[in-house]
């Protein structure tokens, strides 16, 4: 599917038109932005033949080395980030692969999925790119906005999940009583916390990938002498993705404590289990020592022929078992 997008002024502001063409349909040539979602190899020449371009495929978009995500070809500009998104039927967000190419004023994208970052800002457009129709939309500023409202979105992510990992810090150190219901409670906390680990990791993943495309952008614009005010805008979207980046690190350090305390009250629960055993086998051990002594069928045994022997060994026992679990108690170890 390929989604064009053309400058038109309206309400005293500039706006970004958004429209879907069809295979026989011409390309505009006032278009700025070409957005690709799943193209079709036939879409794929097409753009290619009207932009001068070579678009990439999904495996290439898959690669991890930094020449085969960000380099210069035939005056094209290619730059592979990864963006949080739902990622086909699956249950949790996941990385989708997003090729922005960048040649003369025209920008195009290449995408097999659908973020959220990218609605926001084709709405965010829709309405106003200007002021007053003073600055026409160009490629590089739709590449600007677009990274920026990648950044907002994973700022919005980050956020709620610092709000969750907050509710569960609390749950993990409630005192309950109930221990199934504690032991219960500390395996869907471990699940949770694994949950929220791995999207903040993805979501550090992501940024990661759109500092370096920044970077390079910066460096190019810095080289190119490109307009001071789009410079700034780089520069200082830079400094917001950085500090994401450590809001990022910082919640994935706390994760990692919530980790570590829970398993550590797990280890006690299993402790506690195991202590209670131990101490049941010291309990019954002086009685199961009484009981063995007289189930021995020696002939010579002087309390054989007690006539109060049977009582007095039941007696013997119990004391032996009483005793123990009270010295327990007074030592506390129960």
């Amino acid at each position: 599917m390929i989604f064009i997008h053309q400058p038109a002024v309206g309400a005293g502001a500039t706006l970004l038109e958004r429209r879907v063409i069809d295979l026989q349909d011409t390309v505009p040539e006032d278009t700025v932005w070409l957005d690709l979602i799943r193209p079709s190899r036939e879409e794929e020449l097409k753009v290619e033949s009207f932009a001068g371009i070579e678009v990439p495929t999904r495996e290439e978009m898959k690669d991890i080395e930094p020449s085969e995500l960000l380099y210069v070809e035939d005056g094209a500009r290619y730059m592979t980030g990864r963006v949080l998104s739902k990622v086909s039927d699956a249950e949790e967000p996941g990385l989708a692969g997003i090729t922005f190419i960048l040649r003369g004023n025209r920008l195009v994208t290449v995408r097999h999925e659908e973020p959220q970052a990218f609605r926001m800002y084709t709405q965010r457009a829709g309405r106003s790119m200007g002021n007053g129709g003073a600055s026409a939309p160009s490629g590089e500023s739709i590449l600007a906005g677009l990274i920026e409202a990648v950044i907002d979105r994973a700022a919005d992510v980050l956020q709620l999940q610092g709000e969750r990992i907050d509710r569960l810090s609390g749950k993990i150190f409630e005192v309950q009583e109930d221990p199934s219901a504690r032991n219960t409670a500390l395996q869907d906390t471990l699940r949770a916390l694994g949950r929220h680990g791995d999207l903040i990791s993805k979501q550090r993943e992501s940024l990661v990938s759109m500092e370096r495309i920044l970077l390079s952008l910066s460096a190019t614009y810095r080289t190119n002498k490109a307009p001071r005010d789009l410079r700034e805008d780089v520069r200082s979207t830079l400094r917001d993705l950085q500090s994401l980046e450590e809001h990022a690190t910082f919640l994935s350090t706390k994760i990692q404590f919530l980790l570590d305390a829970t398993l550590g009250l797990v280890n006690l629960e299993q402790n506690n289990i195991i202590k209670l055993f131990s101490v049941m086998a010291v309990v019954f051990m002086p009685p199961t020592l009484i009981a063995s002594i007289y189930g021995m069928n020696f002939k010579s045994i002087p309390e054989l022929d007690f006539a109060f022997g049977y009582p007095m060994a039941l007696i013997m026992m119990v004391v032996a078992a009483v005793f123990p679990y009270f010295f327990f108690r007074w030592k506390k170890w129960l």
